[in-house]
């Protein structure tokens, strides 16, 4: 979508486009979202994870204005969802986890009556279905029967159709869901456009480690109740933690991959050092530090130093999923 497609937005940096304000929504005698307070700012992607039941999906239907909160607000572009929802809907597109495929409308006709629905006529309905079938690269699928697309497909039509109006805002549940490879990364291609282009995303997927590919925010939610937000590396690193204190000291591993007998380098590091050390391959050994640049280049000085061969010399990062399982605790509800 040419329109879509360029743009000097820089992630994070804008004002809040979606603004939650201490939502809370109970269904019975469930608490399905507790007290939730979030931000995404204009061309930042969010990616909004947890267990089944977290309340990830009634969270993105009321910002998307098909459920009301028992307390709090939430905001899109500065409008409530709950006192101007027409102007609400008219900045957003919502891709739900699961969607219709109707029966005897092929592709165009399904975007065509999307535009229609907008308000769109004439030649700016054409142009935005126009932009909408480049963006997506559907242009060999017009008049194929909606029904019969493949499910990666049928998310791009679907994708496109929240698209037709040109929203400021995106909300997306579960958008890479049963896609193939190849679908997923066209998919993330498109995610990173449409950030680029200064559209805020708001994003949930059991998918953690395209996530953290996608998305330049985390937020962690378990039982409605927010548990860690912030920037991926920060959450990465435990230090972003919403009701929680933050690791005192942030730590990370270090893997050292030594040339020769690497015993002896063991015992330098456990005598000398007094560093938490173990072989977890031959001739690689892997440590625990605090995350300090300056400690990490000392160690390397030193293990040269001591005569050690080292062939390699690098952190490991923490994935999304030992973030994801180090801060939740597997509550359900």
């Amino acid at each position: 979508m040419s329109s879509m497609a360029s743009g000097n937005g820089q992630a994070g940096t804008g004002p809040a486009m979606i603004e939650v304000r201490g939502l809370t929504r109970w269904f019975g005698s469930t608490c399905a979202v507790r007290r939730l307070n979030l931000k995404v700012p204009a061309g930042s992607v969010l990616g909004f994870i947890g267990p089944n039941g977290a309340g990830k999906t009634t969270t993105m239907r009321i910002l998307a204005t098909l459920d009301e909160p028992d307390l709090g607000d939430a905001f899109v572009d500065g409008f409530s969802v709950v006192n101007d929802a027409d102007r609400v809907r008219s900045r957003i597109g919502y891709v739900p986890d699961a969607y219709g495929a109707y029966a005897n409308v092929s592709c165009v006709e399904y975007l065509d009556f999307f535009a229609r629905s907008y308000g769109l006529v004439g030649r700016e309905r054409m142009q935005a279905v126009n932009r909408v079938i480049e963006f997506t690269r559907m242009g060999h699928m017009l008049h194929k029967p909606m029904n019969g697309l493949s499910k990666g497909m049928k998310q791009r039509l679907c994708l496109g159709r929240a698209l037709i109006h040109d929203p400021k805002v995106l909300i997306l549940d579960e958008p890479a869901a049963g896609l193939d490879p190849r679908a997923r990364i066209e998919l993330k291609e498109m995610i990173g456009q449409l950030a680029a282009a200064g559209k805020s995303l708001l994003i949930s997927s059991h998918i953690l480690t395209e996530l953290a590919e996608m998305c330049d925010r985390l937020a962690i939610i378990e039982r409605g109740e927010l548990l860690a937000e912030g920037p991926v590396e920060q959450i990465l690193r435990g230090q972003a933690f919403a009701d929680h204190e933050p690791e005192e000291v942030a730590v990370v591993s270090l893997q050292v991959s030594l040339l020769g007998e690497v015993q002896p380098a063991l015992d330098w590091l456990r005598s000398e050092r007094q560093l938490e050390a173990e072989m977890i391959a031959d001739q690689i050994l892997e440590l625990a530090v605090a995350d300090e640049p300056a400690l990490h280049a000392e160690l390397l000085r030193g293990l040269v130093q001591a005569g050690f061969a080292v062939n390699r010399f690098a952190t490991k990062s923490r994935t999304l999923e030992e973030a994801f399982l180090k801060v939740t605790r597997g509550n359900v509800q």
